[in-house]
């Protein structure tokens, strides 16, 4: 039960224990595989570039260069992963701090805890399997449903999202219900992503597991497009519940489309008014490289507590949430 004393954590004693169980639980499923694990840094020179993210930064005084530098703490350990990847590590997982400056809210707390693993010689396909395997043994969860992004859009909404125009995706909205007061969007992929978020997840994943794959190739992110239909991305997405709990990708390896990648957010980043961030050198070397055919998900474990244990609010599963800390 929470405490309204500051000083006092806002998790009971038997949910932190829950947390330690679900910690064991996650260990013991990785060295059953022989998944190493790893602990990366969680500040860097470089940051995510991606326009919906939002990065903490700190000014470092102690460089080895003499001058001051900026830091940020990571809002995924990713890069660095995939570091160790494209070193020859093998499969590789890791649970850590990861920041996002954002509000906090009932399912999020600007400082969080993440799992985030990679399996080389997996595609997503193998990697939403080990996934759900995952949560039947932490949730007790059925078979988990696994529908693309294409045909979850048709069941639930009668719209075909690789074809849509943007006039049919505004009209699909107001029949919903949107209500926009500084207007409609005039982009695809904005009216996509609140139709998505607004009207399809609400409806999935309420009794078992939903796997969405299949997104837009707009919206791959770090994901491979898919080889069969270049408007696609290898990429998926898992609900539970009302709970968007992972995000996870058959891994992009060419050096250059990630460096373009980069350029188009900061690009993205410009026109919205948002400073242009740094991209990490050291991950686009190391994909030069070479990075291995590998798949990886960010799971939030915050997130998989909440639905264990029944938690209505994120701060009934940590000791202290940001205004505590």
């Amino acid at each position: 039960m929470s405490s309204n004393t500051p000083w006092q954590p806002t998790a009971s004693l038997n949910n932190l224990r829950e947390r330690a169980e679900l910690l064991r639980q996650i260990r013991d499923f990785f060295a059953c595989r022989d998944v190493l694990e790893v602990d990366t840094p969680l500040l860097s020179h470089g940051t995510v570039t991606d326009v919906h993210l939002a990065a903490f930064s700190s000014e470092f005084d102690h460089s080895v260069t003499g001058s001051k530098e900026t830091l940020y703490l990571q809002t995924s350990p990713e890069y660095a992963m995939k570091r160790l990847l494209c070193a020859g590590y093998g499969s590789i997982y890791q649970i850590c701090k990861a920041f996002r400056h954002e509000g906090a809210g009932r399912f999020h707390n600007p400082e969080f805890t993440m799992l985030e693993w990679y399996r080389t010689g997996y595609d997503h396909h193998q990697l939403m399997a080990e996934m759900d395997t995952l949560l039947q043994l932490t949730l007790s969860t059925g078979t988990a449903e696994k529908i693309s992004y294409q045909d979850v859009f048709l069941r639930e909404l009668n719209v075909d999202p690789l074809t849509a125009t943007v006039d049919l995706l505004q009209q699909t909205a107001l029949q919903c219900g949107l209500d926009m007061h500084a207007g409609m969007p005039e982009d695809a992929d904005t009216l996509l992503q609140l139709l998505f978020s607004l009207y399809i997840e609400p409806r999935i994943g309420a009794a078992v597991p939903c796997f969405v794959y299949g997104f837009p190739a707009s919206q791959a992110a770090l994901a491979k497009v898919n080889e069969d239909d270049a408007r696609t991305a290898d990429r998926f997405e898992v609900y539970f519940k009302g709970v968007e709990l992972a995000n996870g990708f058959n891994e992009l390896a060419n050096p250059a489309e990630q460096r373009q990648r980069f350029l188009n957010d900061n690009a993205q980043r410009r026109q919205s008014g948002l400073p242009e961030l740094p991209v990490d050198e050291h991950f686009l070397s190391a994909l030069e490289q070479g990075l291995p055919d590998c798949a990886g998900v960010a799971l939030g474990i915050d997130r998989l507590l909440m639905l264990k244990t029944g938690a209505e609010h994120i701060q009934d599963i940590i000791a202290f949430p940001v205004s505590r800390a």
